[in-house]
């Protein structure tokens, strides 16, 4: 392990520890922290395992003067799990630790998180009820999982993030992350969110407009050309660059979640992977935010 990730991993374990409530255990506490849980959690989403049984052979061997005790991998399954609340709060609060958390810019996307690639996985998966077909235009191809909505800062920093079956509309899971968070918005006065065409609708136009929050996406043939839009393209390819880091860098797509539980957390993972490291980019001066180079070697 290199030096740059032992700051960051040392860093945010302390940060974790020292501002989130964790767990408060009956009896005997484990050897594994849940501080150390979330932080080890980070390293394996940094350094591309997305065995955990893998995983755990390659700590118990190069990070053991980090983590003394290991668990064995299902106990480290259920932990993590059990561990999604807490990486929701570290996301949010790594994110409100920096300059970007009162960007008045904000990007929206969605991208698929395949779950099952075959139909007999299909029909006797965990997730049957949650996960549902959608399709990917990007690629031109048909999938059977989740969709992760994302809405992040210009400079990679998640702001709201959701999973949802890929055949809800865009804006209404949209209008629904905004409903749960209504304080965020109320604090950013001439809040401007950037979208594709899939959020296009007079309705959810108003409805943003009622929020305080203008909407810039790109014009339909049929329309006249909207404020802005010359600024668009440069822009979209922001959230774009912030995806291909999720699936390329994070293995957004290689989760091997089999549980809506477990997709769950290990998505949140790999969001807190990437918050975590434009939060230390950011504390350490770094050119470019989202970059993960300093720690996937």
């Amino acid at each position: 392990m290199n030096d740059d990730l032992d700051t960051l991993l040392t860093a945010l374990y302390v940060k974790i520890d020292d501002e989130l409530e964790t767990n408060r255990w009956m009896g005997r506490p484990p050897k594994l922290t849940d501080a150390e849980l979330v932080t080890l959690a980070v390293a394996q989403a940094l350094l591309g395992f997305h065995s955990e049984t893998r995983w755990l052979r390659y700590a118990t061997t190069h990070l053991a003067s980090m983590f003394p005790y290991l668990p064995q991998q299902s106990g480290y399954n259920k932990r993590l799990k059990a561990a999604l609340p807490l990486v929701r709060r570290a996301i949010r609060m790594l994110a409100a630790d920096t300059d970007f958390w009162f960007d008045t810019h904000w990007i929206a996307d969605s991208t698929p998180v395949p779950c099952g690639m075959s139909r007999p996985t299909v029909k006797r998966s965990d997730l049957a009820g949650w996960a549902g077909y959608g399709y990917c235009a990007s690629h031109s191809r048909f999938f059977w999982g989740l969709r992760l909505y994302l809405v992040c800062t210009p400079t990679g920093m998640p702001v709201l993030w959701a999973l949802a079956n890929p055949k809800l509309d865009e804006r209404e899971v949209l209008q629904a992350m905004l409903d749960v968070d209504v304080d965020l918005v109320a604090d950013r006065p001439g809040l401007l969110l950037i979208a594709d065409k899939g959020f296009a609708s007079k309705e959810f136009e108003n409805d943003l407009a009622m929020r305080g929050i203008d909407l810039l996406r790109p014009s339909f043939k049929r329309e006249k050309k909207r404020k802005g839009e010359r600024l668009l393209k440069s822009v979209r390819q922001l959230i774009e660059s912030v995806n291909d880091t999720l699936k390329g860098q994070l293995g957004l797509e290689q989760h091997g979640g089999r549980t809506f539980e477990g997709v769950a957390v290990r998505v949140a993972q790999r969001v807190l992977a990437l918050t975590a490291t434009v939060w230390r980019n950011h504390k350490t001066g770094q050119p470019i935010m989202r970059s993960l180079i300093a720690f996937d070697h």
